[in-house]
């Protein structure tokens, strides 16, 4: 089956929890595309030409040094945008955007999300909001790659992952996680191993998939669930789809 006919721009909590008026505006303007993993959606300091609205596919925000090495900052999925320098005033941002899970996601020109942002109504307050739980969960991730262990840190990452997954399974190197984490490869090595023998993850060639996410969930720091309430608490869901 093609995948792209059972999505909808629905599927993402924030045009779900548009008042039909203004998602009524938006839709006809809404395109959906295909994520690659690794594709890049916007580099740093680059002015974007489009907000993306996730709906299968997680984004990362990634900081880049300048001797090639990265962290990430925060990750974008369902729950969210691609893009919030747009309507926040600045227009670019030293983070790039890279596809962390392959999916779907629905892109939208700029002009057409900051038409709809300075009508100062509820998508402005709405991205107001996911801005505030956004700069929380970058604010948590610094706090946690700082002081917490990378067991700790796989396992705050797992659990971000999957509550923007609608499975229990991510392809994702080892490697790339040790990118994403800013850490060697050999401390996600690990990590993972203790995981996979404490039962909570099964691990090869590049598949992850959680058997236990009660485990995770006892073994993570406060980190996760910091940054988990906080987006409960600014964004409840309003499920239309």
């Amino acid at each position: 089956m093609d995948n792209s006919i059972i999505q909808s721009p629905l599927q993402n909590q924030l045009l779900a929890a548009l008042p039909n008026t203004e998602f009524d505006r938006l839709a006809p303007n809404l395109e959906l595309c295909h994520m690659e993993l690794g594709e890049i959606l916007c580099e740093s300091c680059e002015l974007p030409t489009h907000v993306f609205f996730p709906t299968s596919s997680i984004v990362s925000l990634l900081y880049q040094l300048e001797d090639g090495s990265s962290a990430e900052i925060a990750v974008v999925g369902n729950e969210g945008i691609v893009g919030i320098s747009l309507f926040m005033g600045g227009e670019t941002t030293p983070s790039r955007a890279v596809v962390q899970s392959a999916g779907y996601s629905y892109r939208l020109k700029s002009q057409h999300l900051k038409k709809e942002f300075n009508r100062t109504g509820p998508m402005m307050h709405l991205l107001l909001r996911y801005t505030q739980a956004l700069i929380t969960q970058m604010t948590q991730t610094a706090v946690c790659n700082r002081h917490h262990s990378v067991e700790q840190q796989l396992c705050r990452w797992l659990l971000l992952s999957l509550d923007r997954l609608n499975d229990n399974e991510l392809k994702m190197t080892q490697e790339l996680i040790a990118n994403m984490l800013g850490v060697r490869r050999e401390g996600v090595t690990e990590a993972a191993g203790k995981l996979q023998r404490a039962g909570f993850i099964e691990y090869s060639r590049g598949h992850i998939k959680v058997l236990d996410r009660p485990g995770l969930e006892k073994r993570v720091c406060e980190c996760y669930k910091v940054v988990k309430l906080e987006f409960d608490r600014l964004l409840p869901l309003h499920p239309k789809f």
